[in-house]
This record gives C-alpha cells, structure tokens and sequence, in this order.
C-alpha cells in the first residue's frame, strides 16, 4: 500500500513522556526541539494569550505547514482520544462507506472498561458510514472496534497506524490500541496530532464526518423500520455547551479525554481564506471546558498573527510525498527547513470482512481542504504549492449540547 519501512525501523523506543525527540534533531525544525514556548514576537504580532496552562499546545497553517508558535510541541504525552484522527486517516479509505458490518461479541474484546461508545449492539447491521460518525461525534470505542474487526484486527490494524505514523514523520506517537484508551506507552505529541489532523483533512469523508454536529444512529431492528437516535458531536467547540459558544468557522477535528491523557483537543478552523489546525494537551484547569477555551484562544492569535509572524518550523510531509533522494527530516542549519476513552471517559462484510474499496490519493500530492474551499498540494522542492478546490461541507449544529458524557 505505502510500501514504508516497518515501523520498528522508523520509531523510537518510548520510555516515558519526558523523552526528547529523537536523534537530537526535531521533526518540523529546530526550535521546535525544545522545551518551552516558542514564538517571534515582530511588529504585529499581538501577545500570547494569557494563563495558558497546557502542558503542550502548537498553533499552525494547514495549507501551509508554517508553525508559528508552540509550547513543548514534541512532548510525548497520553493522547487520549484525538489518537482516533490516525485511526481515521489509516483505515477510512480502505472501507467503502456503504459497505455493511454485522456486530459479534469478539469482536469487543478488548473494548476498556468505562468506554465512551455510541451504542453498537451484538447481531445488529451498520453501515461502515454509520460507524464512523459514532467515531467522530460519539467518540465510540465500540465504533472503532467494529472498523477494526472489519480491517482485519486490532494487531493488524494497530501496525498499520504505527506504519502510517512513520510515513506522515510522526516520531513521537507509539500506537498501542486503536481508541486511545490509557495503555502503557501509547504515546504522541501535540506536533504529532496536528500532523494526523492535516493529513486526515484529505479525504473527504473524514472531513465530512469531523464536521458532522448531530446524526441519527441505528438503532434495534432491520430494514427501513429500523429504529434511530440522535448522536451529537462531543467537540464542543463546534457544537458549543453551557458557558461556551461554538468557535466561528470551526470545522472539527477530535477530542479526547482519559485520566492519564486529561483533556486534548485538535480542532481546524478557518477565517478569511487562512486555515489553522490548533492541538492542545492537558490544561492544568481539570474544568472539562478549559481545553476547548485555550484552543480557541490560540486560534483567536493565530488568525490575528498569521500575516505578520515569523514561523517558528513547519509541519513535515509524510515520506511517501517527498521527492525521491529526500527523507524529510529537518536539517540542522535553520529552523524552517523541510524535514479511552473511558476508563477517565453490500452483504458480503457482515462478519467483519475488510470491504476495501476506497484508496489514497496517487497523484504525487497531498489534499488539504478547508471548510469553504479545499486545496491541491502539489510537492515541489520541498515546499506545497495550494490550488482550492473540494469544498468541505460547513455543518452547524442545530442544538448545543447541555450534558457531558465522557468523552
């Protein structure tokens, strides 16, 4: 498929979460290697947002790659469930939508105790789009375990996340189980994430699902009787909460939260033609608000910085994108250059046969789109050239949401 090194070859040993990156030399560039933040405060550039207290955020341009600030942007660090955006970019195009799962005990095995799940009941059928929307708006552990009986297993697809990790040049994440439920050493970064969420941004139905607020989900039953209920997106800023406003112009991507990981958030937002993704881990604030009110902080300061501010390193392309002779990582001359949840939250695929049939792009570049417009980015000389096109759809959401599920 990618026809990547395994990931053994590629991946560090994870030891802990204060790890540095490794090889000396941080993916993105090397201001990026250290701990604390990282800005260029030039003339219009306004201040940092105050009482920041994440242990580890990044504010970056999706078309572009340019990062113009981060705090600890190689930290290792729980990634809780904002991990499901590399489950989503690993296995979502190799399952047609339309393709149909009927659901067996095994199956959930290894589902942890206290998951979030959207309700994905023993003999029942869905659709392989059903189940990704109980990934992206119910955060359903019980979903990912269905799309991973149908890819062939957890053990199966778990390597294919750590394969696809090393391709997009995600050195900080270990893959452990495909949900982000707290296991010993399943590991990533805010870099790391945010590096998920803009290659996840390619495919249109990630897109369309990340953007989704509320859906109907099937219930008991067969046939066109079947029973539905409602499912409505955990992001809050693209749904909102009580104290809380959705973000103007978010589009997704993931939230995620367990007792080791804390609060995380990815989220893509656009303004004006410029599109930033924002990652941010753990806030010190244990409110279960406070992640999503210092990302749109963060997004708030990059739209108002972006056209004045110098960045500070950029967001790598996956190996597979780069010209050959090139192996993308960052050099050491300057600092741009390339390089559960729970426990703290047709016929022919009913048994959970993998229903194959959609495929990465091939034409040599990468597709970032945003939520008005998309864009074609095509690989030269080590930078992306952006041609708009392939609109993202813009859901709103049609109620705010005034409870708080684990997520």
């Amino acid at each position: 498929m990618l026809g990547l090194l395994t990931p053994t070859l590629l991946l560090p040993t994870l030891a802990s979460a204060e790890d540095p990156p490794a090889g000396g030399t941080a993916i993105g560039g090397e201001r990026l290697a250290g701990s604390g933040t990282v800005v260029d405060v030039t003339d219009g550039v306004p201040a940092l947002p105050e009482d920041l207290t994440a242990a580890s955020w990044i504010v970056a341009d999706a078309e572009t790659g340019e990062v113009f600030a981060a705090h600890d942007a190689h930290r290792r660090l729980p990634p809780a469930s904002t991990i499901k955006m590399l489950f989503a970019d690993t296995v979502l195009p190799l399952l047609d939508r339309e393709a149909l799962y009927r659901a067996q005990p095994e199956h959930f095995a290894d589902v942890g105790p206290g998951s979030s799940a959207v309700g994905v009941a023993d003999g029942q059928t869905y659709r392989v789009e059903d189940l990704w929307r109980g990934v992206f708006l119910a955060s359903g552990n019980d979903a990912v375990y269905a799309l991973t009986a149908m890819n062939g297993g957890k053990e199966a697809t778990v390597a294919q996340m750590n394969e696809r990790a090393a391709d997009l040049q995600a050195l900080d994440t270990h893959v452990v189980n495909p949900d982000g439920y707290d296991a010993e050493g399943q590991l990533s970064s805010a870099y790391d994430l945010t590096l998920f969420a803009r290659a996840g941004l390619q495919h249109e139905d990630f897109r369309e699902y990340a953007s989704t607020a509320d859906a109907d989900f099937p219930g008991a039953g067969e046939g066109e009787d079947r029973e539905t209920y409602e499912i409505q997106n955990t992001n809050r800023l693209l749904v909102g909460a009580p104290g809380l406003d959705p973000y103007p112009g978010i589009a997704g991507v993931k939230n995620g939260y367990t007792s080791e990981a804390g609060y995380t958030f990815t989220g893509v937002a656009e303004r004006d033609d410029r599109v930033l993704l924002v990652t941010v881990l753990d806030p010190a604030d244990g409110d279960n608000l406070a992640v999503y009110r210092e990302a749109a902080a963060l997004l708030d300061w990059g739209f108002a910085a972006a056209d004045h501010a110098n960045p500070v390193g950029e967001l790598v392309p996956p190996l597979s994108e780069l010209p050959e002779g090139q192996d993308g990582t960052a050099s050491d001359e300057g600092e741009g250059d390339a390089a559960t949840d729970g426990k703290n939250a047709e016929e022919a695929n009913l048994d959970g046969a993998a229903g194959a049939s959609g495929h990465r792009d091939s034409s040599g570049g990468i597709l970032v789109t945003t939520i008005t417009a998309g864009a074609l980015a095509v690989l030269a000389a080590g930078a992306y050239v952006f041609h708009r096109r392939h609109p993202l759809p813009n859901r709103r959401p049609t109620r705010r949401r005034t409870d708080d599920p684990q997520e």
